[in-house]
């Protein structure tokens, strides 16, 4: 059974920056896909940056400029760099991956933006 295990997450002022981390218990390689989506409390999950295995990352309009995937393929992990947060970006931050006829989620971590 695939697990993905984020963290990183806390109370951060406006402004500031934190860094996401999700770890995944195969190789990276395994996955054709990965992203990394949020849920703000009442609100639909919005997905943030969405990339293949190979390729380049598309992200979301609301974090472009602001947030920054990386990957360490030897230590199973994806980064999400935040920066400049704002309250509107509190919420529960997932990573997702999807495998041949499977999808993968995290239990999440959650960031707090508030002065």
């Amino acid at each position: 059974q695939v697990q993905l295990v984020e963290s990183g997450g806390g109370l951060v002022q406006p402004g500031g920056s934190l860094r996401l981390s999700c770890t995944a218990s195969e190789s990276l390689f395994s996955f054709t896909t990965m992203g990394w989506y949020r849920q703000a409390p009442g609100k639909q999950r919005e997905v943030l940056a969405h990339f293949a295995r190979t390729g380049s990352t598309q992200y979301a309009d609301s974090v472009k400029g602001r947030f920054t995937v990386s990957k360490d393929f030897a230590k199973k992990t994806v980064y999400l760099q935040m920066n400049d947060l704002k309250p509107e970006d509190t919420a529960l931050y997932q990573c997702n991956a999807d495998s041949v006829g499977m999808t993968y989620w995290g239990k999440g971590t959650l960031v707090t933006v508030s002065s």
